[in-house]
């Protein structure tokens, strides 16, 4: 398998070759080691380089304030940590990875474990809103699976999305773990602020999200098998 960096554009050769399974071919996250890219740049993303196929956009960074691990470095990311859950979704690459430190993830155990159930590769995705350059959000199924996975990212204004779950199946349950921005999140200010909510959903539940200005949001929907799955758990 190959998955390459510093790589020319994309020109759909995965389509060609499988064994291709992803490229960078575009300004990644390591790019916030030195400058950061702006808050937009991965709104715009899904509707540029990724046309040409799977980007290895490495996701993940939960310390976004680079000088407390290199003191030289005053640069920072432009994201929240929420966001950067949304991340595993809106940018898709069948292969990815965990970008940060381990020491940083084990301050957030909580937001970790999104990381740890997101799938890597889908059977089907919805586009359930977007505007390049604003914000997108897109639901995904995962491959073999009844389960769902939402992601959303936002530039530095942020967005407030209402979300309508008619793309699960009718008659099923799910349990979602939200993952979103608190609200006083702000990707410069307070990029470690989130929240997270458990309940239960169904294909006819509404939902209002907030995503902080840089911010974002992901959810994991994964289907009830049974009452003993939902014990305890209340409906959003």
């Amino acid at each position: 398998m190959v998955n390459a960096h510093e790589a020319v554009h994309p020109t759909g050769l995965c389509r060609t070759y499988p064994n291709l399974i992803g490229n960078e071919s575009a300004r990644g996250t390591e790019y916030e080691s030195f400058g950061g890219n702006n808050p937009d740049h991965t709104t715009i993303l899904p509707f540029t380089r990724l046309k040409g196929g799977p980007m290895d956009y490495t996701p993940g960074i939960f310390e976004t304030q680079i000088w407390k691990v290199n003191p030289e470095n005053k640069s920072y990311a432009r994201t929240t940590i929420a966001r950067q859950l949304g991340l595993y979704v809106t940018m898709y690459s069948p292969l990815q990875m965990a970008a940060d430190l381990p020491e940083n993830y084990q301050k957030h155990m909580d937001a970790f474990q999104f990381i740890k159930d997101v799938a890597v590769d889908w059977d089907d995705s919805k586009y359930l809103e977007a505007e390049p350059g604003d914000y997108i959000t897109i639901a995904r199924k995962a491959k073999g699976t009844n389960n769902w996975f939402v992601g959303c990212t936002s530039d530095e204004n942020g967005h407030l999305s209402n979300l309508k779950f008619n793309f699960l199946d009718p008659g099923k349950k799910y349990i979602a773990t939200i993952y979103a921005d608190a609200k006083d999140a702000h990707y410069q200010k307070n990029p470690q602020a989130y929240v997270i909510t458990k309940g239960v959903v169904t294909k006819k539940t509404k939902l209002t999200i907030n995503a902080a200005p840089g911010g974002g949001y992901a959810i994991s929907l994964i289907e009830a098998c049974n009452s003993i799955d939902l014990k305890g758990i209340k409906s959003l």
